[in-house]
């Protein structure tokens, strides 16, 4: 199929600012963007922004938008919030990031304008701007980046024991919410071949895949230290299962391989970490370093990475950063889903803690199997997950939304 041989004119809708790349779901969309851009696509971005728009995301995102619009979002524990999640007709994530009526005014406005392609990310995203799509009839993608009402198990095991119908009663909001916003889109759009297989049923044409990616020149100077017998696990700590990665890590798997490496190091990185993490586990082989803008100085003094996801969905954007750094990664399917990685040769997977905790040190006993395993990650990162190949997917699945306008226009 050709793609398209002029600039097309976007409308962007996101729920985040994709700046600081501190979340997946932020990586992917300022890469996308910027791919985007650089084929010369014209491109506004609106966003809902629970921080003010400073300096440096202005830096980072301007050069590569005709507009950037971003409006406030309320804070979790505002009382409109609060009501929403509990009374409203939509799941508590729709809640948390809709009934927003700046978002929603600047989105009717933007909307008068004339655009090629509209695509809204996330349908936890959308309540502000669904009844206006819908009036309109105009033709819209979503991206869907995780099956979301399949996805709750990390978030609902975290609230107390009082809460549990609360969360049934969420599931089944966000069960009802994904079958309005997906039958009301044009064209759906997943992250993983089984994600799109499990959307489908949920609106009426097939779903499309664009793939996650990893900036592969960014990360290609970065060597391991296999003697090191440093562990690396990096996460967005505002995402549940990424919280309960690093307890179960700290908890079970670490003391398991204490046993065998009793010098064995592990680095915890990344966004939003719970400080009560340093007290609640005070061994001094855990090293808690927050959140790093540039991963490569930390990669460059670990010996593996280390993804035990117990929940989730999609592709994980630090799996492939660390498959493109060289990285032998030892994960849960969980951890590698969406990756067409063959476990022994580019990954070692295991499903237990200690199962993990012996593939780890196995691979800490045997730097040569160690590094070849690494290289092959890197190759399977490099050929398959570049950005321009999901900004080729994505341009695609443009072209076939344009078609498919002309030929109902034409009837």
């Amino acid at each position: 199929m050709a793609l398209p041989d002029r600039s097309l004119r976007l409308l962007w809708v996101l729920p985040y600012l994709p700046w600081p790349l501190s979340s997946g779901g932020k990586v992917r969309q300022y890469h996308l963007l910027r791919a985007l851009a650089a084929r010369g696509h014209r491109i506004t971005l609106l966003v809902q922004s629970k921080t003010p728009l400073d300096s440096a995301a202005r830096e980072a995102l301007e050069p590569w938008l005709e507009r950037l619009v971003v409006v406030p979002r309320r804070s979790l524990r505002h009382p409109r919030t609060l009501a929403a999640v509990a009374l409203a007709g939509c799941p508590m994530l729709a809640s948390v990031n809709g009934f927003a009526p700046q978002a929603r005014e600047a989105f009717a406005a933007l909307l008068e304008e004339s655009w090629d392609i509209v695509q809204l990310e996330h349908s936890y995203g959308c309540q502000p701007y669904l009844d206006r799509l819908e009036s309109s009839r105009r033709p819209w993608i979503l991206t869907e980046h995780n099956h979301e009402s399949a996805l709750g198990g990390a978030t609902y095991d975290r609230l107390p024991a009082w809460l549990k119908g609360f969360a049934r009663y969420d599931q089944w909001r966000y069960r009802r919410w994904e079958r309005r916003v997906m039958g009301a889109a044009s064209r759906v759009v997943a992250v993983t071949a089984a994600d799109a297989e499990r959307l489908a049923p949920l609106t009426d044409r097939a779903v499309a895949v664009v793939v996650n990616a990893v900036d592969t020149d960014f990360f290609a100077r970065v060597r391991p230290e296999p003697a090191s017998q440093r562990l690396l696990f990096v996460g967005n700590y505002e995402y549940a299962p990424n919280l309960d990665a690093v307890e179960w890590l700290v908890g079970e798997i670490m003391p398991l391989l204490w046993q065998h490496h009793p010098e064995a190091r592990l680095q915890i990185c990344g966004y939003a970490m719970p400080e009560h993490w340093v007290r609640a586990f005070p061994d001094p082989r855990l090293e808690w370093c927050g959140y790093l803008a540039d991963l490569r100085e930390a990669q460059c003094r670990s010996a593996l990475f280390l993804a035990p996801l117990r929940q989730g969905g999609g592709s994980k954007l630090k799996v492939l950063e660390a498959l493109a750094a060289g990285l032998p990664v030892v994960s849960t399917a969980q951890g590698a889903s969406g990756l067409a990685l063959q476990p022994g040769r580019d990954i070692e997977l295991a499903e237990d803690a200690p199962a993990l905790a012996l593939a780890v040190a196995r691979l800490l006993d045997d730097p040569v199997r160690a590094m070849a395993l690494g290289e092959a990650g890197r190759a399977y990162a490099q050929a398959q997950h570049d950005w321009q190949t999901a900004a080729s997917q994505l341009e695609a699945v443009y072209l076939e939304s344009l078609q498919e306008n002309r030929s109902r226009s034409c009837v």
